[in-house]
């Protein structure tokens, strides 16, 4: 099967039977579990005993051969087996005398190279790229450009060789209509590098749930640590702190009463709650959706909650003439964080609660501050304490049934217990996160069009970050005092995730915003349109042409086909989409 290789083990001791067991590379302190148990050889016949296992190929093993008589360690081998290989390990006697046992790893038939069809798809959307720049350059040059449009609408291009210039006059231009031109004023005013952002995040985000191609770093981590899908749904909530500083300063400079404005972010929470709920809930899986399995828990609810938090909060005490530098300030170098306070004291507050519940909460049959994964983990002494305090509060006051069932951690630390990652607990640090995105949007309206001053507070903002990460994992993804853990959104996750996220805005801003040397493209698009897409890809997941039966659904590369041209055809809707200036906001 996929993500797995062939074990044959050959035991050609005498007179003891052998006993193999695994662990995996990514388990951390782990029981060894056991794999199969290996018959002596005969030794009349001179026929070794012999078992075939299937071994995961995903991280390196640690094998294990015991004795069956005495349960006496005979090796441990470590080794990194590859997709569809074909292994033998010989267990035999080196000396009758001493009775040394060897172990020796053979390999019976190559591994395939399971990472060929990202390559593979890489030079193919390369190329697709490389053909619209070419057509790009080409489209500059006048007469293959008036070649394409006589081509395309030749009646039109007529129209214009017989007139009497050629092209419209000024006079034609302002009598014309003016739409396109206030279109084009607003898409200056527009910062196209929040939309890219949001894109980028929100395509990785549908790549990432359609099934990455089944690679396991397309995939959630199991436990501590972080992978390319653990990066994507921050980044998201990241950029809609920074667009409700954005949104909620134009409004109010426009003169909208703060009442009115709250009534409208009661509503977007609700609705984004509710279609959480109700349209996108992975318990469809189950069966015919009832209160009896209802994931109460998700992506849009944690959404709609941290908006309706951190949206409040920004519209509550944010100041008049703050933005605009008219109020006086005792340190200017903070003016975009002096005036906000009571925010800051809020969050604050916030992570307190959560520090307080995460580690003085008591959990029954768990150690007090347990962050493991339990089942196998902890050497299996905590099995029932997945997410600890974060686990107890959901399955206390929602119900074991009403939040996510099969969490990561079950594939690799063999779980029994539901945990969700989208939890009550987990929201706090959520909402710490968006409001980051929200002083990254501060700092856009206090120092408009002073790029220097935006992209040196990014950097700095993104250093800071990146110190209290490393104090609190102390640079290592087991033995910190808090880990990156996605599922518990730990505090040290946050500041990490942030620490990526302010580079990488700062990325993007330089390059569409301030140097224009990328439009964003294609990202921009489904930027534009964001709540569309996700819905759209949850509701849609399971229907042509987004899946088809494959013809072998052992294969990386059939199912990464099948789910870049999902994620491709989402890109192409919201481009058609923006082209027909439809957009669904909520």
């Amino acid at each position: 099967r996929m993500d797995q290789a062939l074990l044959l083990v050959r035991n050609e001791l005498p007179a003891q039977g052998l006993r193999l067991a695994a662990l995996s590379g990514a388990c951390h302190q782990c029981l060894y579990q056991f794999l199969a148990f290996v018959p002596p050889s005969n030794g009349s016949l001179r026929e070794p005993g012999t078992a075939a296992v299937m071994v995961d190929t995903q991280h390196p093993l640690t094998l294990l051969l015991n004795s069956s008589a005495g349960d006496r360690e005979l090796c441990k081998i470590q080794y990194h087996f590859g997709e569809f290989g074909n292994y033998s390990l010989v267990v035999k006697t080196l000396s009758t005398s001493t009775k040394t046992v060897s172990c020796d790893l053979v390999i019976n038939e190559g591994p395939i190279n399971s990472c060929l069809p990202i390559l593979f798809a890489f030079l193919v959307y390369m190329g697709i790229l490389a053909i619209l720049i070419v057509g790009r350059l080409f489209m500059k040059i006048d007469p293959v450009r008036n070649w394409v449009y006589k081509k395309l609408n030749p009646r039109e291009m007529d129209r214009l060789i017989n007139s009497e210039l050629g092209t419209p006059n000024t006079t034609d231009s302002v009598s014309s209509d003016p739409t396109p031109r206030l279109w084009s004023t607003a898409s200056r005013q527009r910062l196209r590098s929040l939309d890219t952002f949001r894109g980028l995040s929100l395509i990785i985000m549908v790549f990432v749930n359609y099934g990455g191609g089944k690679y396991w770093f397309f995939k959630h981590e199991s436990w501590n640590g972080l992978t390319v899908a653990d990066l994507v749904f921050p980044w998201f909530v990241f950029i809609m702190g920074t667009s409700i500083s954005l949104s909620l300063s134009s409004i109010l400079r426009w003169g909208s009463s703060k009442w009115k404005v709250l009534g409208k972010i009661l509503w977007r929470s609700f609705l984004l709650i509710l279609l959480g709920i109700i349209v996108v809930n992975p318990n469809y899986c189950l069966g015919p959706l009832s209160w009896d399995n209802l994931r109460i828990p998700g992506v849009l609810q944690r959404l709609g909650f941290t908006y309706l938090v951190v949206a409040t909060l920004e519209l509550l005490f944010t100041r008049a003439g703050a933005e605009s530098g008219t109020l006086e300030m005792s340190c200017p170098a903070l003016q975009d964080i002096l005036p906000y306070w009571p925010q800051w004291i809020f969050i604050l507050m916030l992570e307190v609660v959560w520090l307080c519940l995460t580690f003085l909460l008591p959990v029954p049959g768990c150690p007090r501050g347990y962050l493991g994964p339990g089942g196998i983990g902890d050497f299996g002494d905590y099995p029932n304490c997945t997410g600890g305090a974060a686990g107890y509060i959901d399955r206390l006051l929602l119900g074991e049934n009403h939040i996510y069932q099969h969490p990561s951690s079950s594939v690799i630390y063999h779980t029994t217990m539901p945990y969700d990652p989208e939890g009550i607990l987990g929201t706090i640090n959520t909402i710490f996160m968006a409001f980051l995105g929200l002083q990254a949007g501060k700092i856009i309206l206090f120092y408009k069009d002073q790029h220097k001053q935006i992209m040196s507070r990014f950097l700095i903002w993104s250093i800071v970050m990146g110190i209290i990460s490393a104090i609190l994992t102390k640079c290592s993804k087991e033995e910190g005092f808090i880990p990156i853990n996605k599922n518990l959104w730990s505090i040290s996750y946050v500041t990490t995730i942030s620490c990526f996220a302010f580079i990488l805005l700062l990325l993007i801003y330089y390059l569409v915003d301030i140097k224009r040397l990328w439009s964003g493209a294609p990202f921009f698009y489904p930027g534009m349109n964001s709540i569309l897409v996700y819905i759209g890809h949850e509701v849609f997941e399971n229907y042509f042409p987004f899946k088809w039966k494959m013809q072998d659904s052992q294969s990386h590369a059939e199912h990464l086909t099948q789910n870049l041209t999902a994620t491709t055809l989402w890109v192409i809707i919201s481009y058609v989409l923006y082209r027909r200036r439809i957009f669904w906001k909520i």
